[in-house]
């Protein structure tokens, strides 16, 4: 029977021993530039699918989020008609984030390799702003009226992810190309161990005094695991100038400057400085909050990242953005606040987390061995002034598998941290919190936004005191003011 060799066709060699050359051109220069030329080759058609497989991780979390996003558009349609428009849109773009998770709202790392590899990705949050900012844009550059201004929207958006998909199917074809070349190609690479066992036959002694031959298998390498063979997860590292070139203007950090919940004197301030109402300047304020941080001058960083997203709420909302926002964040109870503030709480918590890691590696890196840095703890607040975080214990008699599982998860918890809870006081936990590793507290409360035990919600005003009736007026001040000058969108 014929053998066929038609399977070393795809054997790639570069040491071709045998090729011919010119008699003035050196045999063993030109080999080595072939060598050369092939391992380069195979380098960047390896970093190419690297790129490509990452690009497509992005692009398919983007066709995600956009088609939440005109779902949620195309459901609220028919309001249109007895809504404003605006409102309305601003109803669908709130209830297509409601529902996201934060942790998964940062882009894993880029490759390495790859162009701008240490510089991280903007957030999915982020890109989708800036989606809507290009729609904004584009319509104000067609002039659409008021009345067409909806469907407009909902067809600019579904322009973006045809154009999403379309690039999606344009990469995925090519990763197929070059995987197909990769594979073709049989390398040193492709060399890999088939068998790391064997089998012999050892003598077993038999309880009833004959002895017998059993097979038995062992491993060549008895201590190897599967996990040995696994590259180490690599380490995604920030670097504190990344951000050194984007800086807020004095208008912005004036803005920076107003108090979280005075959003008169904030609505006030954006109808004399529109100009601020960008996404450099959003920027600025969040690295303004992470300078702040790296200080520790907690309420001054939470309150920078406050304005930041109000700047870049507003500007995402488009034209009558500013109005529709203060209408909704002075309404009391309406679904707008919640998401503002849970995501100005995520965004916060990512900064001060961040912070602290580089102050302790600096700390670290300036300490030679003698004296010890402040003991980090973690502590639960409000990042919003006005609402505060409530403590609810799952029952124990709950038929709800949803509740059992949280109750699961509560009586796993120490004695000492059940009853610091039981008490319904964010003190006693935070004086337990504070006994604890950052690692650990960390883990707590992961936990115990798992089992549903804290929640956000708006303080409850007694008018019936002085202090109250101030805040209360305060308040209502703010409501009317954002229905005044800015005008009434209904």
């Amino acid at each position: 029977m014929p053998v066929d060799y038609s399977k070393w066709d795809a054997l790639e060699l570069s040491d071709d021993s045998d090729i011919e050359v010119h008699p003035n051109v050196d045999k063993r220069s030109f080999i080595r530039a072939k060598q050369n030329q092939i391992h380069a080759e195979r380098q960047q058609r390896k970093l190419q699918i690297e790129t490509l497989k990452y690009e497509r991780i992005i692009n398919d979390t983007l066709i995600k989020r956009i088609s939440s996003l005109l779902a949620s558009l195309k459901a609220h349609a028919s309001e249109v008609s007895s809504r404003n428009p605006g409102e309305v849109a601003f109803q669908a773009v709130m209830e297509s984030a409601a529902g996201l998770d934060p942790k998964d709202d940062q882009p894993p790392p880029r490759p390495a390799g790859v162009h701008n590899a240490e510089q991280p990705l903007p957030t999915y949050t982020k890109m989708m702003a800036t989606l809507l900012d290009d729609v904004n844009k584009k319509l104000a550059e067609k002039k659409v009226e008021d009345d067409k201004r909806y469907e407009a929207t909902m067809a600019e958006v579904e322009e973006h992810l045809k154009k999403v998909t379309n690039l999606q199917g344009e990469l995925l074809k090519k990763l197929d190309e070059l995987e197909k070349i990769e594979k073709s190609k049989i390398t040193s690479e492709s060399i890999h161990t088939g068998f790391d066992s064997t089998h012999i036959n050892k003598s077993k002694p038999s309880t009833s005094g004959d002895k017998k031959d059993e097979p038995k298998v062992e491993l060549l390498n008895p201590n190897y695991s599967a996990t040995d063979s696994l590259p180490a997860p690599s380490k995604s590292t920030a670097d504190d100038d990344d951000d050194a070139e984007i800086e807020a203007s004095p208008a912005a950090k004036q803005f920076a400057s107003i108090k979280a919940p005075d959003y008169r004197e904030s609505l006030s301030f954006l109808t004399k400085h529109p100009e601020i109402l960008t996404e450099k300047e959003t920027d600025g304020l969040l690295v303004l909050a992470f300078d702040a941080q790296l200080q520790n001058r907690d309420d001054y960083a939470r309150n920078c990242v406050h304005q930041a997203l109000l700047l870049q709420y507003c500007r995402a909302l488009g034209r009558d953005g500013v109005a529709l926002f203060f209408k909704r964040i002075t309404t009391q109870g309406h679904q707008a606040q919640e998401v503002f503030f849970k995501d100005v709480q995520d965004t916060y918590y990512k900064i001060k987390n961040r912070a602290r890691e580089i102050n302790l590696q600096r700390a670290k890196e300036e300490a030679e061995g003698g004296g010890q840095e402040g003991v980090e703890q973690i502590q639960l607040h409000a990042v919003e002034p006005g609402t505060v975080i409530n403590i609810n214990i799952p029952p124990a008699d709950s038929e709800d598998p949803e509740v059992q599982q949280a109750r699961a998860i509560f009586e796993s918890f120490s004695p000492e941290m059940k009853k610091a809870l039981e008490t319904g006081k964010l003190d006693e936990v935070n004086k337990v919190l504070g006994k604890m590793k950052v690692e650990e507290a960390e883990d707590l409360v992961g936990k115990f936004g798992d089992a549903g035990i804290l929640s956000l919600e708006e303080e409850i005003i007694d008018a019936t005191t002085q202090e109250g009736q101030e805040k209360w007026k305060e308040i209502e001040a703010a409501g009317k003011h954002a229905e005044g000058p800015a005008g009434d969108p209904e």
